[in-house]
């Protein structure tokens, strides 16, 4: 890649040099090889030949020869200091890109990021796309009220941050995209956002510096970020997009200096560096799952270090040990804390019930502030006539629920639904009654013991929970569930055994013991699946009687009591520790983002569709439409570049196949351009294509973290380009126009396109693209772009 220019009398002392060392290596390796050939751009193809004295003997003296007519050159040369390699035409041109001119086109690039992404910031001020969820999650931060959400905490805790510093309270309900915000203030929401997305630029700038110490790499990476319409998009609402691809690129920053010090091990450079980037590791994943990418790019990097480490023979055993003692230290354990101390954080800004409170066990409901379980006394122990709410005691189970809607005539018989529903409701209630017998309050209280038949009665409709031989909706070799009867007089089928799991005793414990509810006649347990029911069923948890009776789903526990009669507990007494309740979330956090499905209208998209910006996302809709894409020529481009890259290693391939080698010079170059390029593909990889495995629903702005690699490829590979296309020309002054002119048109095509395409970011009013009285021909290019 670049390098930085020699002065002159040196250059031609390191190219004596380098030639010189040229000469000896031959002559070391005279026994595997070869007859030197030289074509005249350099290039030189060996012949393989027998081993022999003789031979050797011809090549030495040949050698020789060679040695006096450098040092003849050299003398000749000497008095003139201005005879330049191709090598040195190079630096010489990368110079003026150098040094100096790295910091003004640094400081240059930050000016044009700050204007492009705090531009029109304001507008539309109305909500656009999902600023609905992330600005709900604001209020219940600033308010303290505990929800749940399928991502981690730091992002939503930094957009709360923000609202609250400039001055925002936490009121405006953030309902549907569409609502004007009105007076409430948004702008520093979006302002942090805007700030953090800006932030990618300069990152990736100093990271390719850092890479390349190529001025002009650094502009054109920069550039492809900078004019795409798509990371300013991203950039300017309340999302936790932005706020992840920041710690993503400072990751990846701080990997890249990490591992410029690793013949420095130890220093206190080295150490900062690996530290940092173990941090910033953990707040990525701490924004978003998808953050886990950047980790294993950073863990694949590192361990093949440390095999490299393990090679070397200077170092003992010992040695290797410590390096990778080092790792486990900065880039495990530093950020499993970090990610652990932000969890810590998100409980105590939530101190309070609220939204989420349904989504979570009946013990860490106990911990929150207003909910029925905390610092309240229930009746403890369970009894005939007790009115409560059961919940399914896996990770993320819900309640049990029924309401007046029946099964639909596909799913016969068309009796009432019985369904697991997370939030709070009454018709979560049920009344336990013996199996054969009503309930008598004038009779003494009797306790629910381990193995009693029991029926449970819907509090709301009076019907009881009942199970037959007739095969759900979802789960086809479970039994049905659903609610039957009047008035609490239904049949056998409604009978269950309750069969303690754990908890202590006989007697079944409010929150406390777990228990399973086993099917009298059928011989199946209550079920409740991950599976949710289409709209007929409200989008609720199927409920099922499943024959494998021991599954972990089948289990429950009382959550709510009602019964006057029965002694008076605190179910705070069982509430979970701090470790448990992260491993709780992630429970539900999990299987909730796994069972993500479109909403009705909302568009979605494949992964096939994202690096070809073959369809976008809509973010405002009406007279001030804002659609989510990104710059196509600069994508397009990025495609062709990559292309480029393949056929060119092809080539090199082939010709080294082939016996064919470059000076060592130009091998060097393409080599070290070859490992930073495979370097950003593989993250690039890694961000990109395990969105293919994923079950869930997909958007296209799940790609953003992936193009961010992509564009420094680009970057870099285009900056190559550039030098190739100069090569082809004789005298040096038209070798720099050629440099030149091939930077400033891909510059120029990046400018102009933004310029074509600004109002995917700044907003379109008018016609749609391909209404007859649209006016910007450019959106019409893809039918499938909705704009």
């Amino acid at each position: 890649m670049t390098e930085k220019s020699q002065p002159e009398g040196q250059a031609n002392d390191v190219d004596d040099k380098v030639q010189l060392d040229d000469v000896e290596d031959e002559k070391l390796n005279a026994e595997k090889t070869i007859t030197p050939n030289h074509s005249q751009n350099g290039s030189v193809r060996h012949r393989k030949t027998k081993k022999g004295s003789s031979h050797k003997n011809n090549i030495t003296a040949k050698k020789n020869q060679e040695v006096k007519k450098i040092l003849a050159a050299k003398q000749s040369s000497s008095g003139k200091g201005k005879t330049r390699s191709r090598v040195n035409l190079a630096g010489a041109l990368k110079s003026l890109v150098s040094g100096d001119s790295c910091i003004v086109s640094f400081i240059v690039v930050v000016a044009l990021t700050i204007g492009t992404r705090f531009y029109k910031l304001e507008d539309p001020n109305h909500i656009c796309w999902d600023e609905t969820h992330f600005g709900k999650h604001a209020n219940f931060y600033i308010k303290g009220e505990f929800f749940f959400d399928v991502h981690p905490p730091l992002a939503k805790m930094l957009i709360a941050m923000a609202g609250s510093l400039s001055g925002y309270n936490g009121s405006f309900p953030f309902d549907k995209p569409g609502d004007p915000y009105g007076e409430n203030s948004y702008v520093g929401m979006r302002f942090l956002c805007a700030l953090l997305g800006s932030l990618c630029i300069p990152l990736a700038y100093l990271m390719v510096w850092e890479l390349t110490k190529s001025t002009t790499a650094c502009i054109l990476a920069t550039g492809f970020i900078l004019f795409d319409h798509g990371c300013i998009t991203i950039s300017q609402y309340i999302l936790l997009d932005p706020i992840l691809m920041f710690f993503i690129m400072l990751s990846a920053y701080c990997l890249t200096k990490f591992h410029s010090y690793k013949n420095n091990s130890y220093s206190f450079k080295w150490w900062f560096w690996m530290i940092a980037t173990g941090i910033a590791l953990s707040c990525a994943f701490s924004c978003k799952w998808v953050g886990l990418f950047v980790i294993l790019w950073a863990g694949i990097t590192t361990v093949m270090e440390l095999w490299e480490i393990l090679g070397n023979l200077e170092l003992s055993l010992i040695d290797v040990g410590k390096h990778f003692a080092a790792r486990v230290f900065g880039l495990i354990i530093v950020p499993v804390m970090v990610y652990l101390f932000w969890f810590s954080v998100h409980f105590r800004m939530l101190p309070n019930t609220g939204p989420g409170d349904g989504f979570f066990s009946s013990a860490f409901q106990s911990t929150l502030k207003g909910n029925q379980l905390y610092m309240t006394e229930v009746p403890e122990d369970l009894a005939f006539g007790s009115v409560v709410t059961i919940k399914n005691h896996r990770g993320g189970g819900a309640l049990l629920h029924s309401h007046p809607h029946l099964y639909p005539k596909e799913h016969p018989p068309e009796q009432q639904q019985v369904t697991g529903y997370s939030h709070k409701d009454d018709n979560n209630k049920f009344i336990i009654k013996k199996a054969y017998e009503e309930y008598d309050s004038n009779k003494p209280v009797e306790f629910v013991k381990d193995g009693d038949w029991i029926r449970l009665e819907h509090v709301s409709t009076k019907r009881n929970v009942h199970s037959h031989n007739e095969k759900p909706p979802l789960t086809k070799h479970h039994m049905q569930v659903t609610a039957y009867g009047e008035n609490g007089k239904g049949d056998a089928n409604d009978f269950w055994k309750i069969e303690v799991i754990s908890g202590g005793g006989d007697r079944i414990k409010t929150v406390k013991t777990i228990f399973r509810l086993i099917h009298v006649n059928l011989g199946c347990a209550l079920h409740m699946s991950t599976k949710t029911l289409p709209k007929w069923g409200w989008e609720q948890l199927e409920v099922t009687c499943n024959p494998s009776i021991h599954h972990t789903n089948n289990q429950w526990n009382i959550e709510g009591h009602e019964n006057d009669r029965v002694p008076k507990a605190s179910p705070s007494l069982y509430k979970p520790s701090f470790l448990e309740s992260v491993y709780e979330s992630h429970i539900v956090m999990a299987q909730t983002n796994a069972g993500f499905k479109p909403k009705e209208g909302e568009v979605t998209s494949q992964p096939w569709q994202w690096p070809i910006n073959y369809k976008g996302q809509v973010f405002s809709g009406g007279d001030n439409r804002v659609y989510l894409l990104g710059n196509p020529v600069i994508w397009w481009f990025i495609i062709a570049v990559l292309l480029y890259f393949a056929v060119v290693c092809s080539i090199f391939a082939v010709r080294t196949q082939r016996g064919y080698a470059d000076s060592p010079q130009e091998q060097a170059h393409r080599k070290h351009v070859e490992s930073i390029c495979v370097w950003l593909l593989l993250a690039w990889a890694l961000h990109y294509f395990p969105f293919y495995a994923m079950g869930r629903v997909l958007y296209f702005h799940h790609y953003f973290p992936a193009y961010l690699f992509s564009a420094m490829f680009a970057g870099i590979v285009s900056e190559y380009m550039c030098d190739v296309i100069s090569s082809f020309f004789k005298v040096d002054k038209w070798k720099m126009v050629a440099y030149y002119v091939s930077v400033g048109s891909i510059v120029g095509m990046s400018i102009v396109s933004f310029y074509l395409f600004r109002g995917l970011s700044y907003g379109m009013s008018g016609p749609m693209a391909h209404s007859p009285n649209n006016t910007a021909p450019v959106y019409k290019w893809l039918d499938s772009w909705e704009v």
